[in-house]
């Protein structure tokens, strides 16, 4: 399977719910947000973001409410 990598500005772009690229980078340093790959130490290291961690984040804050009984 060939795993998409998108950077934190196509990630703003596609999925604007997430928020801009600064706000992804406030997520990752507070620790929330979804998982992401940094591919070197400090600021030097880009970073990416994997399509299928993405999707199943916004998965898990999907909230579906209850029918009416």
């Amino acid at each position: 399977m060939n795993e998409e990598f998108l950077s934190p500005k196509q990630v703003a772009e596609e999925y604007p719910v997430l928020g801009s690229t600064s706000a992804l980078a406030e997520r990752r340093w507070r620790g929330e947000g979804p998982a992401y790959i940094k591919t070197g130490r400090g600021r030097a290291g880009r970073v990416f973001y994997r399509r299928s961690v993405i999707e199943a984040f916004l998965d898990e804050c999907t909230i579906s409410p209850r029918s009416a009984a």
